[in-house]
């Protein structure tokens, strides 16, 4: 069958009446799991794959993948409101979604957050109908090498975002790493840090760190100043005069090439098992703001400019289809929540892999009609809900905070289903109230958290196979290309000072 006739009976398998209450039921849902702290993607799958036991595969598959997609974009309200990210998706979109609303453009950031988080993912959703197959022969060509590079390029970015304070940044990253470090040892089977508590031995989860630093550390650090009347209610926006999305046809133009880069970056990292939507986020966060022309004119991105929300929406979203091609072709996945899509799959006698291509096509194409079809679902109920999305901010903190701290808990708990991770989620909120005060930022400790385990992992593998030498990681053109660009990006770092005070005198001698 040609690639169109797979395409229309991919619409066909989706576009019944039990499919479209599917993806509308899923989507909200998935909206809501998004949007609470603590709660995830992860846990909606979760939540819902029983419901689908009885459910033919299809139907299955489409209501899943709305829950996957209406989670991912609904982390996006919280991120930007409250500055609490709803999903470690969306850590990059409070940089300047939150100084956005503090300037009165709540409605903006949000109508510009949905937008690019629709775009990112019919984007990647249409590559992965196309080159999925060709996509999946270059990613499986990856190995503890490139791995490696990919790991330490990305680490390099903590230069780029210590708010001109690198060595604040690089102690952040070093204690997100040393944290990571925390639990068993997935090479060797060996306890790490965890001085003989039990509920150490399997880390700390990632969404426990996130919701506690942001979440859990921005209640601390808004109690430390409960008593300032000024401080008990959240100025809300005027909605008069906002029209559709509330961002204008220029400003949308002026985006596309800021978009276009980050859904590619998002689709990459998405393709690469064990990365995700926590790290492409960032990344595309930090080469947007490297590439920035306009700081000098418009303020640097963090001071709220729509151009950081674009990158961080738009590739969150497009990780979602850059995972789907490793899970469905190849059987990898990339997160907790395509390995909950993989045991869905399993569970509806759909072997991932080249055959599942041949031998159930409609239905895979039936999961790319679904995430097309969940995009656009997730477009409409958001742009209907910008207004009461706003009206969030008009709650006083004395009740909202209090609310969000009881969810963060509640999420917490059920990572593991025992206090360990509650615990985790409140000494996280320490350190993210601490890393405020002493002005640190948590950026680079994110970036420290996610990354150090992958950098770790591939270099002792790597060791491993060649017997302890480096000098295959130079040989592989991909490991050197990426480690290339890392010692490019540390050398500008260390020398942008230096450029700047040049820079500087130029202009004092004109």
């Amino acid at each position: 069958m040609s690639i169109g006739s797979l395409i229309a009976a991919g619409f066909s398998t989706v576009l019944t009446p039990t499919g479209i209450f599917l993806m509308l039921i899923g989507v909200a849902v998935g909206i809501v799991f998004g949007a609470l702290p603590g709660l995830s993607a992860t846990m909606a799958i979760a939540l819902f794959l029983p419901v689908t036991y009885a459910m033919a595969s299809a139907n299955a598959m489409t209501l899943l993948m709305a829950l996957f997609i209406g989670a991912i974009s609904g982390g996006l309200i919280s991120a930007i409101l409250l500055r609490i990210p709803g999903t470690p998706s969306n850590v990059a979109t409070c940089f300047d979604g939150h100084p956005l609303v503090a300037k009165g453009q709540a409605a903006k950031a949000l109508g510009v957050g949905v937008v690019f988080s629709f775009l990112g993912t019919v984007f990647s959703t249409i590559l992965l109908m196309f080159l999925s197959p060709q996509i999946a022969k270059v990613a499986i060509n990856f190995g503890p090498y490139e791995f490696f590079s990919i790991a330490i390029f990305s680490l390099t970015m903590i230069a780029t975002l210590s708010s001109g304070n690198m060595i604040k940044g690089i102690i952040a990253g070093v204690i997100g790493f040393m944290f990571s470090t925390v639990g068993t040892d997935s090479i060797e089977s060996t306890q790490r840090f965890t001085f003989g508590i039990t509920s150490l031995k399997g880390g700390f989860d990632m969404l426990a760190v996130m919701v506690g630093l942001f979440a859990v550390g921005e209640i601390i650090s808004a109690a430390e100043t409960s008593h300032h009347k000024n401080d008990e209610v959240v100025t809300q926006p005027s909605m008069k005069g906002i029209k559709g999305f509330g961002f204008t046809v220029k400003e949308f133009v002026g985006q596309l090439w800021n978009a276009l880069r980050s859904a590619f970056i998002g689709m990459g990292i998405g393709i690469l098992p064990g990365i995700g939507g926590g790290t492409s986020n960032m990344l595309a966060y930090t080469v947007a703001k490297n590439s920035d022309k306009h700081a000098d004119e418009l303020g640097p991105l963090g001071t709220g400019r729509i151009d950081g929300v674009v990158a961080s929406e738009t590739a969150n979203n497009a990780t979602i289809g850059g995972a789907m091609v490793p899970l469905l072709t190849l059987g990898i996945p990339g997160d907790t929540t395509t390995a909950m899509l993989l045991g869905a799959l399993t569970l509806h006698n759909l072997t991932p892999g080249p055959l599942l291509f041949e031998n159930q096509a409609p239905v895979v194409y039936g999961i790319f009609a679904a995430m097309l079809i969940s995009s656009v679902i997730m477009l409409f109920m958001e742009f209907f809900g910008l207004r009461m999305f706003v009206k969030l901010l008009n709650i006083p903190k004395y009740i909202l905070l209090p609310c969000i701290f009881v969810l963060c808990t509640i999420g917490a708990y059920n990572l593991k289903n025992n206090m360990s991770q509650v615990i985790a989620c409140i000494l996280f909120g320490i350190i993210g109230f601490a890393f405020k005060k002493f002005e640190v930022p948590t950026t680079p400790f994110i970036l420290g958290f996610i990354l150090g385990p992958l950098a770790e992992q591939n270099y002792r593998r790597g060791l491993m196979r060649t017997g302890g030498s480096f000098i295959p990681f130079l040989r592989s053109p991909i490991s050197l290309v990426f480690l290339g660009i890392a010692v490019f990006v540390i050398v500008l770092a260390a020398t942008k000072p230096l450029r700047q005070k040049r820079k500087a005198a130029k202009a004092a001698a004109k």
